[in-house]
């Protein structure tokens, strides 16, 4: 796992060989060019037809019901298309045009990764619009939204917030309503760019209102290196449905879990008293009850997405920015984050919602912290709580962290569950 992630963080000027060739031969002046970082989400816009009004998204949205019958009926109905036509690079002139840098500075003269969070959830979607394109169309009868975000690994300890950055991407697999995209980040240095994070999101279409699956334009594979690209996607597909199927929610812990769970629980006994009930940490240690922070935050028409429903990239940030704080109120020392893994976009989050948020610390190990993030909404016309996100973040610390020991049964198995996290990581040997 971790020679994986080695491999990835030392490939220089190109992240994954195929996208580096997937703009040969391209005959769309649009595609060729490169996409300022302000044009996504204007792009977005267009292509669905959504209003900058807040009061005309009833409207807008009562228009797209007129675009049903474009959907096709089913798959085979679709174009294939090319991995190359869906590619796209944005650029973030952080470098070139310091008035945005603000929006992205953090206190210690870095990149928020928050923001980062945002910009890769709004490419994602834009990448699956350009596959799925309908040239007779000028706005797009689905709905993309983002499903989850299956995994993104860092190979840089922070990000120089006065060198511009690139973003590129382009769809890896298709299944009939599903997409699954690759997504590359690089920032210059001495004139080159070089690769800093790469990501897996999984995207659904759905039809023009939302409410039912609609399919999607299946994949052309012209090279052993794109059939290796949707190979890992069928992979994938198959990782998280077996993942799934173990969850701690379905089933109990293995024999080996169940074993380090007791072990724990067996260094925590008081050697004074001959007692189940008397518990004493050892040392450098701290109860997982100890380490929880939370939020709240009102859902304000100026978050909403293209669809009028609260944008994932915000959730995902303020989700990030609440586990960054957790982390580093733990460790004692600012945090570097290494990898987000297996964001589950449960539910929609609505325009006004409250918006809930609390973190907690579920596994360390050595300078590593493993952080819980679940999210829930309540509306304000009744206070009934729903899951809408569950997030899983890996810091790592400057300086080794306490170990954190669970007290309940239900701690328990968060601190398996935070550790089947970390260990499925491709966690890099050394961030630079």
């Amino acid at each position: 796992m971790r020679r994986a992630a080695l491999r990835f963080c030392t490939l220089s000027k190109g992240l994954l060989a195929p996208s580096r060739g997937l703009t040969q031969g391209s005959q769309n002046p649009e595609k060729e060019r490169i996409f300022h970082i302000n044009e996504v989400r204007a792009k977005l816009r267009e292509i669905v037809g959504a209003s900058t009004n807040w009061r005309d998204h009833v409207k807008a949205m009562e228009e797209r019901k007129l675009l049903s019958s474009f959907l096709a009926e089913s798959q085979k109905a679709l174009p294939s298309r090319r991995m190359k036509d869906s590619y796209i690079e944005v650029l973030l002139p952080l470098g070139s045009q310091p008035d945005l840098r603000e929006k992205y500075l953090t206190v210690q003269n870095t990149v928020r990764f928050g923001r980062i969070l945002e910009d890769l959830d709004s490419l994602g979607v834009l990448i699956c619009y350009t596959h799925t394109k309908i040239h007779s169309v000028k706005m797009s009868p689905l709905s993309i939204v983002t499903a989850l975000v299956d995994k993104i690994d860092m190979c840089k300890k922070s990000l120089s917030p006065e060198q511009d950055i690139k973003f590129s991407g382009h769809v890896s697999w298709v299944g009939n309503t599903s997409m699954e995209v690759k997504m590359q980040m690089f920032q210059l240095h001495d004139n080159e760019f070089f690769p800093v994070l790469g990501a897996t999101f999984v995207m659904v279409a759905r039809d023009s209102e939302n409410k039912r699956p609609a399919f999607v334009n299946p994949l052309i594979l012209e090279s052993p290196e794109e059939e290796e690209l949707f190979r890992q996607g069928e992979l994938n597909k198959g990782r998280r449905v077996a993942f799934s199927s173990a969850s701690l929610l379905k089933m109990a812990p293995t024999a080996e879990e169940r074993t380090s769970i007791h072990d724990l629980f067996l260094s925590t006994l008081d050697p004074k008293t001959i007692s189940f009930r008397s518990r004493v940490l050892p040392p450098n240690a701290v109860w997982m009850e100890n380490s929880k922070l939370k939020s709240l935050d009102i859902c304000h028409p100026q978050e909403r997405n293209i669809f009028n429903r609260i944008f994932g990239g915000f959730l995902m940030r303020k989700a990030y920015e609440l586990g960054w704080a957790t982390a580093c109120n733990f460790g004692g020392s600012r945090p570097f984050i290494v990898a987000v893994d297996d964001i589950m976009f449960q539910k929609p989050v609505e325009v006004g919602s409250l918006l809930f948020l609390s973190s907690q610390v579920c596994f360390t190990q050595e300078n590593y912290i493993q952080v819980r993030v679940h999210s829930e909404v309540a509306s304000l016309r009744d206070k009934e709580h729903m899951t809408t996100n569950v997030f899983h973040f890996t810091f790592m610390s400057e300086k080794e962290v306490p170990l954190v020991f669970p007290r309940t049964y239900g701690e328990s198995m968060l601190y398996l569950d935070g550790q089947r996290h970390f260990n499925s990581m491709h966690l890099p040997v050394t961030l630079k």
